[in-house]
């Protein structure tokens, strides 16, 4: 599998507060991306830190480490073709004012610093953050539905 069949998200601590985890997953589901891996994390300000860490030292960075940490989570590794590029465009700006309608963080993100959902921004990072969270025996992939004569 071509790693641009893959992206990672998370629903970030506000969204699952104010539960939207269901919407948000049907939209993606909608989408046509297939849920690979799932679950609930807390995530320490240490961790947040770690998978943040190319943001230290930027102004927002500690309102995020804070955020991130502020309650649960739910990562996930979509699967679908072009997946980092659609899901980005899926998810939509970072700031919900400038997002387009219909997109996640249009639809359920508060502010640009709590906006609803994280996506990959490359192939590179969609690596990195499923790393972060799953090993590769928690997900399924594609080959692997394939092999075994699922649909998926």
């Amino acid at each position: 599998m071509s790693t641009s069949n893959k992206t990672f998200s998370m629903i970030k601590p506000g969204a699952v507060h104010n539960h939207h985890i269901g919407h948000i997953l049907s939209k993606i589901e909608d989408a046509g991306f297939k849920i690979a891996a799932i679950k609930t994390v807390r995530l320490t300000p240490s961790d947040a830190a770690e998978f943040y860490a190319e943001h230290e030292g930027k102004p927002f960075y500690q309102e995020l480490i804070d955020f991130m940490s502020s309650g649960p989570i739910i990562a996930m590794v979509l699967l679908k073709d072009n997946a980092v590029a659609d899901f980005r465009k899926l998810i939509g700006s970072t700031d919900p004012a400038q997002a387009e309608e219909g997109t996640i963080r249009k639809l359920f993100a508060t502010s640009k610093a709590h906006n609803a959902v994280h996506g990959s921004d490359s192939d590179a990072s969609a690596d990195r953050e499923s790393s972060f969270f799953f090993s590769r025996r928690e997900w399924l992939r594609v080959e692997d539905a394939t092999d075994n004569g699922m649909e998926y």
